[in-house]
């Protein structure tokens, strides 16, 4: 490890170590990539004795992921779960989270990295949502707001509770008050800005109303995950080896990432760019209209 990641690790590692009890962690998209990372390295620092909940589609990879998480004795006192979700569809969201609540009263750290990466046009769900969309900004501000009793109650007990979502913090664009959700024109790069505005949005919201919580919106840079080997294109999937190689000596790991964006996370900084560090307002393109609205919108299109 290189000397600044690993005095990076052990400042975090300190941190973590000196919760109090056994923290709740909470990683939605945990089954790859950066989230994956995140999950492992707080399991790491915690030496295993915490309650680590990996939601996903994927069962045996998050299994595979929990098999390798450090094994403290005691296991009456932790425990590491999956939890399945397909976070395309807001009921399933729904679903999943009244299954983590039953079992996890108070959460301390709730994690948001699902990815659906596709460069095709508008796909709409069951539900008339864009995907790119459900799993980059609605899905996750659904999670927020249905595990949002268990974050307060953790706050409310002097612990920590502090969310962080993993998009492109800085990377955002302008947005149309009249055209939230983008039933109009849709494209790719539209998408990836809108989603990224309305994260920004989100977290900001969410932390006016419960200023007690953290709430952060980070950009990972390039990380070397898998995430074009889900892609929905199949052209896309056949050429992500080639491209993961070739992108290589200009990444880091999901580790690495983890790493980083853990450390932005612990200091409590809002917007977290590549390296942890506090961006500011670099890249912003939100006001207090386009916050109410999209909140009003928001909670209309993710009812079930």
């Amino acid at each position: 490890m290189a000397p600044v990641l690993a005095a990076l690790d052990n400042n975090n590692a300190a941190i973590v170590e000196k919760l109090f009890g056994t923290p709740v962690a909470v990683f939605i998209g945990g089954t790859s990539g950066i989230g994956q990372g995140m999950a492992e390295t707080f399991a790491r620092w915690r030496d295993g004795k915490a309650h680590i909940v990996i939601v996903g589609r994927n069962e045996a990879a998050a299994k595979d992921i929990i098999s390798h998480f450090p094994k403290a004795t005691g296991s009456e006192t932790w425990s590491h779960k999956f939890v399945h979700c397909d976070v395309t569809l807001m009921k399933n969201v729904h679903i999943a989270s009244q299954t983590i609540l039953e079992k996890y009263p108070k959460i301390n750290f709730l994690i948001l990295s699902p990815g659906f990466f596709s460069t095709s046009g508008r796909d709409e769900t069951l539900e008339g949502i864009d995907k790119t969309l459900a799993v980059h900004y609605y899905a996750r501000w659904k999670f927020i707001d249905e595990l949002l009793y268990a974050l307060k109650k953790a706050n409310e007990e002097g612990e920590d509770a502090r969310v962080m979502s993993v998009l492109a913090a800085g990377r955002g664009g302008k947005i149309e008050s009249n055209n939230l959700g983008l039933k109009k024109g849709y494209s790719f790069r539209t998408a990836t800005e809108a989603a990224t505005t309305y994260n920004d949005l989100m977290v900001e919201s969410f932390q006016q109303q419960n200023p007690g919580i953290i709430f952060s919106h980070s950009f990972p840079g390039a990380v070397l995950t898998n995430i074009m080997s889900s892609a929905h294109m199949p052209w896309l999937r056949a050429v992500a080896p080639v491209a993961n190689l070739i992108a290589k000596p200009f990444t880091v790991t999901q580790n690495q990432c983890a790493e980083y964006l853990w450390s932005g996370l612990l200091n409590g900084t809002s917007r977290i760019g590549k390296k942890g560090e506090d961006i500011g307002k670099t890249g912003y393109y939100g006001n207090d209209e386009l916050r109410q609205k999209l909140w009003e919108h928001t909670e209309e299109v993710t009812k079930v």
